[in-house]
């Protein structure tokens, strides 16, 4: 109907309408096998982008937690996979895993039902698939985990969490942001269970994990920005530079350092020094987001809460990064 419709254009419809035209289109009749070989060929190759495309935003959605709005997105994904890989491939489950999580968020509750059912799918075919990746198998373990927290489940949470941790860092490495995750939702559980020293503990782990990316993520930014004088930082961001967070990156980093920023201020014993490297790392993701004013503004704030404390190692890297926003 026209909602559903709206729902579809608004999600993905309207940045992939242009690319739709030549996989709708029937191939005109080619008269040598080389050339049909050849349609064939950018045929596969525009599918594989859109399936990319819907993807991504299918999961920057989610992160949003515009949960309603990615549905549409990850159905065209899951479309375009399968009609690519098969109904049972293993590149149909980042699909299924984006539809679980949105159906388990909070403009979707009573979705259950629908969650439970695309994870039963992408755990059948994980299962059937013995050279699945382990990045795959870490994502499923934590659709399964979240699944179990929307149901009230934290026990079985947990184990589903910590096996996605262990897989991630089995991947990834011990200080990935893949594992930040996982660490994340657990201690929104023990936060939800009253055990707050389990949960302070997490949560100064993932600040520490994108705390350190996001240090990493601005000395290269100023590295190119020094070896190419000429491009400003509007101009690198046009043209696109290996190694740029992508967009669900941002959004994860956003979502999860601002929830534990509202965490840390709302908690009655303070922990100003956490409250102050979170700021930090907020701080350069509006940097790196290029929106200047509100990282200018989180930078002073974090500024402020490191002058009161005893220690200040990272008063320096502060100071840096507000002279790099204010030029």
């Amino acid at each position: 109907d026209v909602d559903h419709q709206q729902a579809d254009w608004g999600s993905i419809h309207e940045q992939i309408c242009p690319l739709l035209v030549p996989i709708r289109t029937p191939l005109p009749f080619l008269p040598s096998e080389e050339e049909r070989k050849r349609g064939a060929e950018q045929l596969e190759e525009r599918k594989k982008q859109l399936t990319s495309l819907a993807q991504s935003r299918s999961q920057e959605l989610v992160l949003d937690g515009k949960a309603a709005e990615a549905i549409p997105a990850a159905l065209h994904a899951l479309r375009f996979s399968t009609e690519l890989y098969g109904p049972d491939s293993v590149q149909l489950v980042p699909a299924y895993l984006v539809l679980a999580l949105a159906s388990t968020g909070k403009y979707c509750i009573g979705h259950l039902q629908e969650a439970s059912k695309y994870l039963s799918q992408a755990e059948w075919i994980v299962l059937k698939t013995p050279d699945c990746s382990i990045a795959v198998q870490s994502k499923l373990q934590r659709g399964l985990g979240l699944l179990c927290v929307a149901k009230g489940n934290f026990e079985q949470a947990l184990y589903h969490l910590a096996n996605d941790i262990y897989l991630a860092s089995s991947a990834f490495g011990l200080k990935s942001t893949e594992i930040s995750g996982g660490y994340f939702h657990m201690a929104n559980i023990f936060l939800h269970q009253d055990k707050m020293d389990i949960a302070n503990s997490l949560y100064a782990e993932v600040t520490s994990i994108w705390h350190a990316f996001l240090l990493k993520s601005v000395q290269a930014q100023e590295q190119i920005l020094k070896s190419q004088p000429e491009m400003s930082l509007l101009s690198q961001e046009r043209e696109g530079s290996e190694g740029r967070m992508t967009r669900a990156q941002k959004a994860e980093a956003f979502q999860v350092l601002s929830a534990v920023l509202d965490i840390r201020e709302q908690t009655l014993k303070q922990q100003p020094e956490e409250t102050a490297r979170v700021l930090h790392a907020l701080a350069m993701l509006h940097y790196l987001n290029m929106d200047f004013p509100r990282a200018h503004k989180v930078g002073l704030k974090a500024l402020d809460l490191l002058k009161q404390l005893p220690q200040q190692e990272s008063l320096e890297t502060i100071d840096h990064l507000l002279k790099l926003i204010n030029s």
